[in-house]
């Protein structure tokens, strides 16, 4: 009974450090996801080429969410001046994505992380279920499909492949200014 004891004890170590998040200065996971184009994003194809805007968001089509992308889309050209690319991420299906881009004439890639993983690999908190909401865009009644919903957090990955900064307690209409401040405190 002893051993058995000691076997769940390293269980509950590993698991719980599984779940813990990464920091500053941490190696930034690696990790691929389906983009708003159907297409199959990988962080190794853009790690290191430029600093890297991580941030996860609840759901596409509302307030915070669409307040959040559509500062990060004004500020786009000040990010691509700096060498930053910005890659939304959240539970919502790519056929999503593809709605709310269009809707809110997003100029960044959102990832489709439909099963948690990417939220998982940084820490961040993801709750896993199904969610279909209705929702009229161009006078079109559209129903939208999530099946996890991540907390809102960003981080922003250096040249180096490191995390060079977290924010877990997210101001979604702040966060695109402040990460711009942030950027410009890399340079």
């Amino acid at each position: 009974m002893r051993f058995f004891k000691i076997s769940v004890c390293m269980l509950l170590s590993f698991v719980a450090a599984e779940a813990m998040a990464i920091d500053v200065g941490d190696e930034a996971p690696s990790f691929e996801a389906t983009d708003d184009r159907d297409e199959t994003w990988k962080s190794s194809d853009h790690v290191g080429k430029k600093i890297l805007v991580v941030y996860f968001y609840p759901a596409d089509m509302t307030g915070g969410c669409t307040a959040q992308a559509c500062g990060y889309r004004d500020k786009m050209d000040s990010f691509t001046a700096d060498g930053v690319e910005v890659v939304g991420v959240s539970g919502d299906s790519a056929k999503n994505h593809r709605v709310f881009k269009k809707a809110h004439q997003l100029n960044f890639t959102l990832l489709a992380d439909t099963d948690g993983k990417v939220a998982k690999a940084f820490g961040v908190p993801v709750t896993l279920g199904e969610k279909t909401v209705t929702k009229i865009i161009d006078g079109t009644e559209t129903e939208l499909l999530r099946t996890a919903t991540a907390k809102r957090w960003t981080y922003v990955i250096g040249l180096d492949g490191k995390i060079a900064y977290k924010d877990s307690a997210v101001n979604a209409k702040q966060d695109p200014e402040k990460i711009e401040e942030v950027i410009k405190s890399l340079k």
